[in-house]
C-alpha cells in the first residue's frame, strides 16, 4: 500500500463539499488500495469561516474516510495583503505540520503538492527532499503567467521575473510535473526551459467530472423554472460566477445584437451565479430594454446538472488570454460534456476539447457580433446541434475522475 500526501492550500472547500479535484483522486485512489491524506488551509475562501487548530498548529478531521489536515493560516476576507500572509503562512507552517505528522502515523511514499500557487509546491519540494522521497508537483494555475496575461503586473516587473526563476527552479526539482492543459510543455519550450526540463516527466491530468454524482443530481434535483423549461425559447445557458475576468458584458452586447436584428429566432440567454459585477449588468441589461437576458441568481451547485441538460446549448464564457494556445481544463467544461447538449465556446484555444469532438463551435473573434451570429447559427441547426450534444456526452466518459485517477496511478507508480 502507498501512502500519499496531496498538499493543497485551497481543498478545504472540498472537505465540506465532498467533492473536488482532490478529494475524487482520494477517493479512487482508495478504492486501490493507496492511503491518502489531504493537507490544506483551516481557513475557507470567500469565507470568514476557519477550522479549529487546536494547540498543534493543524486540526483533523476525516470524511468518508479520507483524513483531511487542516494547517493553521492566517485568516484574510478579500483579495489584498492578509490574503498573501494567509498564503506565506499555510507554507511555512506545513513543514512543521508534516514533520508532526510524519512522527505520528509515519512518512508517505510520495507528496503530490499542488498548486494553484507556488508555495505550496515549494514546501512540498523541501518536505519530500528533507525525507528522501518523491514529490509530485501539479500545476493548475500558471504563476506568475497568469498575472501577466491579465495585465495584473508587467512581464518586466523584478517581482515577475523572480517568479520565473522560482517556477523553473520548481520545475526541474520535482520528479514529476502534472499541468491540467494538454500544451503544458510547449508553455516549458516557450519559455525556453525545455533543455533543462525533460519532456518525460511532464504529464497532462485534466480537470473532469463524477459522473456518476453528475446524473444523480440531475435525477434527484430538479429547478421548477418556468423560463427554463420553456421550449418555446431556445436557452442557452451560463452558469458560474459574475465577475470582471468573465466578462459577461461581452454576452449582453452579443444579446442585444440578437435582438436586434434576430428576434424572430426566439432566443435567449440565462445566466446562473452571482459576483460583484451582477448588478451593473442588470442595470446595462435594464437600460438596454433587453427580454433575452434573464439572471436567474446564484443555485445550489446540486441542481446545475438538471440546468445544463434541459439547455439547448450551453456557453463557456471568460475572458480570452493568451493562456488558451496551451489547452483548456475550466471545471465548468466538463460538466457541460456531461450535459449532452452542445457548448458555444466565445474564444478558440489550442488543443480544443469541443473542436477535437465535434461537440460544439468555437467563436473565431471573441466579439459580441461574431457571438451573435454563432448563437444564431446554432439555433438555426437543430439536427447538427443535437449531434454535438450527443458527442459531448461520449467524451465526457474520458473525462471521468475514475479514468483520470488511473493516469495518476501510472504517474505514482513510476
Amino acid at each position: 500500500m502507498k501512502n500519499i500526501w496531496i498538499m493543497n492550500h485551497y481543498a478545504t472547500d472540498q472537505y465540506f463539499n465532498e467533492g473536488g479535484r482532490h478529494y475524487w483522486f482520494a477517493e479512487n485512489l482508495k478504492k486501490q488500495g493507496y492511503q491518502v491524506t489531504i493537507f490544506c488551509a483551516n481557513t475557507r475562501h470567500n469565507s470568514n469561516e476557519t477550522i479549529d487548530s487546536e494547540k498543534n498548529q493543524y486540526g483533523e478531521r476525516v470524511v468518508n474516510e479520507i483524513p483531511f489536515v487542516f494547517i493553521k493560516s492566517h485568516a484574510y476576507q478579500s483579495n489584498n495583503h492578509h490574503r498573501i500572509f494567509n498564503m506565506i503562512s499555510f507554507a511555512q507552517r506545513l513543514l512543521t505540520v508534516a514533520e508532526k505528522y510524519r512522527k505520528r502515523y509515519g512518512r508517505p511514499d510520495v507528496i503530490l503538492a499542488s498548486s494553484v500557487h507556488p508555495l505550496t509546491l515549494i514546501a512540498g519540494l523541501r518536505i519530500a527532499e528533507k525525507w528522501d522521497i518523491k514529490c509530485v508537483v501539479e500545476i493548475r494555475d500558471l504563476w506568475p503567467e497568469s498575472i501577466v496575461a491579465y495585465s495584473i503586473l508587467s512581464k518586466k516587473n523584478p517581482l515577475v521575473r523572480i517568479m520565473y526563476h522560482i517556477e523553473k527552479l520548481i520545475y526541474q526539482k520535482a520528479d514529476s510535473i502534472v499541468m491540467t492543459w494538454p500544451g503544458g510543455y510547449e508553455y516549458i519550450k516557450n519559455k525556453g526551459w525545455n533543455s533543462q526540463i525533460s519532456e518525460n516527466k511532464v504529464h497532462h491530468i485534466s480537470n473532469g467530472v463524477v459522473l456518476r454524482d453528475f446524473y444523480q443530481n440531475a435525477s434527484n434535483y430538479h429547478q421548477d423554472d418556468v423560463h427554463l423549461l420553456n421550449r418555446d425559447f431556445k436557452n442557452f445557458i451560463y452558469t458560474g460566477s459574475i465577475r470582471k475576468v468573465n466578462d459577461l458584458s461581452l454576452l449582453i452586447d452579443a444579446a442585444r445584437i440578437i435582438e436586434e436584428y434576430y428576434s424572430e429566432e426566439k432566443i435567449r440567454i440565462l445566466i446562473y451565479g452571482d459576483g460583484d459585477e451582477k448588478s451593473q449588468l442588470v442595470e446595462k441589461v435594464h437600460q438596454l430594454s433587453l427580454n433575452n437576458v434573464l439572471f436567474k441568481g446564484k443555485v445550489p451547485k446540486r441542481f446545475i446538472p438538471f440546468i445544463l441538460k434541459n439547455a439547448y446549448a450551453n456557453i463557456l464564457h471568460n475572458r480570452s488570454t493568451k493562456l488558451d494556445q496551451y489547452g483548456q481544463s475550466q471545471n465548468k467544461l466538463f460538466e457541460y460534456l456531461a450535459a449532452g447538449r452542445p457548448i458555444l465556446q466565445t474564444y478558440t484555444t489550442g488543443y480544443s476539447v469541443i473542436e477535437q469532438n465535434h461537440c460544439g463551435v468555437c467563436v473565431s473573434e471573441q466579439t459580441p457580433r461574431k457571438v451573435a451570429e454563432a448563437i444564431v447559427a446554432m439555433s438555426r441547426d437543430e439536427n447538427l446541434a443535437s449531434q454535438q450534444g450527443k458527442n459531448a456526452a461520449q467524451t465526457a466518459n474520458y473525462y471521468d475522475f475514475e479514468n483520470l485517477t488511473k493516469k495518476l496511478v501510472q504517474i505514482l507508480e513510476s
